[in-house]
């Protein structure tokens, strides 16, 4: 048990730690970051997309509204993923999309198995 707690903080701190990073990049107008959104059309809208980053992670670890923040947090990264595939940029969205999952798993299954509820599922 003392395992799978340590994991579940290791894999939820990896995965809150990649949007946030990516969330300050943007927020300050790193030049590689700007040439690169640039290049798929989204390179005005940084400051935006910078701090929905932060805020949907903020979401995330708070366990309250982990729920919402997995969400948001999944549907920011597939659409960064859709948009890396109609440029053929490099897969970076795929990493923090798939510890965020992992993560949001680990914290709570009652995400992808709603018969269960936390208590449940932790038990």
């Amino acid at each position: 048990m003392k395992a799978k707690k340590i994991a579940t903080i290791v894999l939820t701190a990896l995965a809150s730690a990649l949007p946030v990073l990516s969330g300050v990049m943007k927020l300050s107008q790193n030049p590689e970051i700007v040439e690169t959104l640039s290049k798929v059309g989204v390179g005005d809208y940084l400051v935006p997309l910078g701090l929905m980053e932060i805020g949907f992670t903020a979401l995330f670890v708070y366990p309250k509204t982990m729920k919402i923040g997995f969400l948001f947090l999944t549907c920011y990264f597939a659409g960064a993923l859709a948009t890396e595939l109609s440029h053929g940029t490099a897969f970076n969205a795929v990493l923090p999309l798939a510890l965020i999952w992992i993560a949001a798993f680990l914290r709570d299954r009652s995400v992808f198995l709603p018969g269960k509820t936390a208590v449940q599922a932790n038990a």
